[in-house]
Formats: C-alpha cells, structure tokens, sequence
C-alpha cells in the first residue's frame, strides 16, 4: 500500500483508549450490594430499581452541568435518600459517608489502556498523523491519566479537556484549530458525545463499539455522514480502516 495522506485524528480517551466503565460498573454493583443489605426488609427495593433511580440521577446530572467527578458520588446520596424517603427507613450518616467515599473510590483507579492503544498511536504517529486527544471530565482527574500513562508522547499539547463534550465544544476545537475537516477524524465509543457531534461538524467519525456502555452515549444517529463514518471493534483497526478510505476516495 502507498503511504496514507497525512489525516488529522481526534481520540477520545476513556473507553476508547483506556478502561473506564468497567470500573464504575464494580463500584455501581457495589452501591447496588450496600443498598439491597440496608433496605431488605422492604420488597420493592429490587436490584432493577436501585440501578434505575442510579441512573436516572446520574445521567439527570451530566445533562445539566457536565462532567463533573461530584455527579458520581452524589448519584448515590441522591438514590439513596429517595429510597429511605419511599420507605420510610431513616437516613444514617455513617452510611452517607460510606456511599460519598464508595463513589469517589472510582476516580481512583489506574489508567488502565485497551488492547493495541500503544501500537496504534505509534502507527499513526509513524505514518506521520497528527494526533489529538480530546476528552471530557474535570481537568485534573483527566490530567492524571495522561500524565499516568505518558501520552504526551503521542500527542505532545494538543489535549483538550472539556467539562461538557458536545458539539459546541467540537465547533469550538475544530474552529480555533483551523482544522481542515475533510482530512480530521473523531474516534471515540460514545454516540452522543463523539460521532453524533463530528457528523455534525462535518467530519470524519470512528465509532469504537463498547462491549458494555453508559445508557448516557446511546442515542440514535439523526444526521447524514458528509465524509466517512466507520464502526469498529479494536483499536488495531484503526489504522486500516482509515488508509482503507482515504485510497477509496
């Protein structure tokens, strides 16, 4: 194959590049555990209900301030006062604290990176790409995880950390960069945060199919692709997928 046109790449970082979910999922399933001890001796507090009203008030809470790491923790406090208010059961500071400190306990994790995510940086940045990261949380817990896992390498200043990921946010990047967008990707797993707003701006997308994702990334795709709009399942594919289109085109 010929060398591939040098493209400009926009990855997202949690669960695109690195493990995320599976996290919040253990600390949700412990939340879950903690709620089904406390409140036994009522019936209607099912597993199914709790995660629900978790859910609810977490997604309730990234709509309307952003990524921020206190929606997490607080989604608990919140689920876990509507329950005792339904039922009637007291509140217990001890078990406030608990749930405030189980929540905060994800942020704590390593950065842990996916399958291939250094071998595919290096590719792209060997094929003479060049390589963004753009992200979305609260700029020191997103910091510690490039800095963790030394992704400067890759991407040297060009990161973006914004606390809401949409495509105003996109536009802003794409236009202050003077992006050229017929030759600028967005990778990343969420539809609502990273395809719908690069279909939106007129770029190209990579869709990274999660094998478990936040209800919060799916919604349905309602507008037409101008460029390419790939679905794949491993980074190692990246690379090719995007050589595969450009020498199509």
């Amino acid at each position: 194959m010929n060398a591939p046109i040098r493209q400009t790449i926009l990855f997202d970082l949690d669960d695109t590049l690195i493990h995320c979910n599976k996290y919040f999922n253990l600390v949700i399933d412990q939340f879950v555990d903690a709620m089904r001890t406390w409140f036994h001796a009522y019936p209607d507090m099912t597993e199914a209900a709790i995660r629900r009203k978790q859910v609810e008030i977490d997604i309730a809470g990234v709509q309307a301030t952003g990524f921020k790491s206190d929606h997490f923790p607080q989604s608990f406090l919140d689920t876990y006062v509507d329950f005792t208010r339904l039922t009637g059961r007291p509140e217990d500071s001890n078990e406030i604290d608990l749930l405030w400190s189980m929540g905060q306990s994800v942020y704590e994790q390593e950065a842990e990176p996916y399958p291939d995510m250094e071998e595919t940086l290096l590719r792209l940045k060997d094929e003479g790409h060049d390589l963004h990261l753009y992200t979305g949380g609260e700029p020191e817990i997103q910091r510690r995880k490039v800095d963790r896992l030394r992704l400067d390498r890759y991407f040297g200043d060009k990161i973006y950390i914004r606390q809401h990921k949409n495509i105003a946010a996109l536009e802003q990047i794409l236009a202050e960069g003077h992006f050229d967008r017929h030759n600028t990707w967005m990778i990343g797993n969420s539809i609502r945060t990273d395809v719908v707003p690069a279909l939106t701006a007129g770029i190209h997308a990579i869709h990274m199919e999660a094998q478990t994702e936040w209800e919060y990334n799916n919604i349905s795709i309602e507008v037409a692709p101008q460029g390419a709009f790939l679905q794949l399942h491993h980074l190692r594919d990246v690379p090719d997928g995007i050589q595969r289109y450009i020498l199509g085109h």
